[in-house]
């Protein structure tokens, strides 16, 4: 019954700051310049989680902007996920999204105007077209991206099969990785339950993986390298 109060409590007001905030934030990425992007979205992903009642914290090292551009994977448990991380964001960070996401109205315009790629997963020459996108900005833009290498929200809340579409990109491009563990957010609000459970989302930064590590890995080894590294703060 409490889960029911507070979710009754929490969604509106959620939803109200999220209908008020989107334009504000659609506004300042057609006005502003890219690289000055995440002086909004840092706070702005705070108080999506703050009014959802979570509270975020940090462990591991920030990896410094200069050092980029880089490939930041997060395992996904939650449609807190993105804002989790969005809170420590320190540059332009973009990302890969589902292509029906945005066609979502207020969202999708957002989306688009802050550049994220949209990925269409049924179809595999557009997918792969999405790809090349990504790792043309990467190398010729020295863009960095976040990509949730599960490709979907866990079911249960436990580790999903990794994709090879973002290890193919790594293999690609040479970028560094940045491993971004997610552990809280599945409680908070998982894909099968509307209600939210108020607590604490921990975000850590493992350490980074440079080309360096894995230039002589298969794509495969690279995926299997950088679950690990996951595995070994969830288990």
């Amino acid at each position: 019954m409490f889960k029911v109060i507070i979710s009754l409590i929490l969604w509106p007001l959620w939803f109200t700051y999220l209908i008020g905030i989107f334009p504000i934030f659609l506004v300042f990425t057609l006005v502003v310049n890219k690289k000055y992007f995440h002086y909004f979205l840092s706070p702005m992903s705070y108080l999506f989680c703050f009014l959802g009642g979570q509270l975020v914290k940090r462990t591991g090292v920030i990896p410094n902007p200069a050092g980029g551009p880089y490939l930041y994977l997060i395992n996904h448990q939650s449609l807190f996920d993105h804002f989790a991380l969005g809170k420590y964001i320190n540059h332009y960070v973009t990302a890969v999204a589902k292509k029906e996401h945005l066609s979502y109205p207020l969202w999708g315009q957002v989306a688009k105007s802050y550049g994220i790629v949209p990925i269409n997963r049924t179809n595999i020459k557009e997918a792969l077209s999405s790809l090349k996108i990504v790792e043309k900005a990467i190398i010729n833009d020295q863009i960095s991206f976040l990509i949730a290498p599960e490709g979907t929200r866990s079911k249960d809340g436990k580790l999903g099969v990794f994709k090879k579409g973002a290890f193919h990109i790594a293999k690609n491009t040479g970028v560094t990785i940045i491993p971004v563990v997610i552990d809280g957010a599945y409680k908070a609000k998982n894909v099968g339950d509307w209600r939210l459970t108020p607590g604490i989302i921990n975000i850590h930064f493992a350490d980074t993986i440079e080309h360096e590590l894995y230039k002589n890995m298969t794509v495969e080894e690279l995926r299997d390298y950088t679950i690990d590294q996951y595995k070994k703060i969830l288990d």
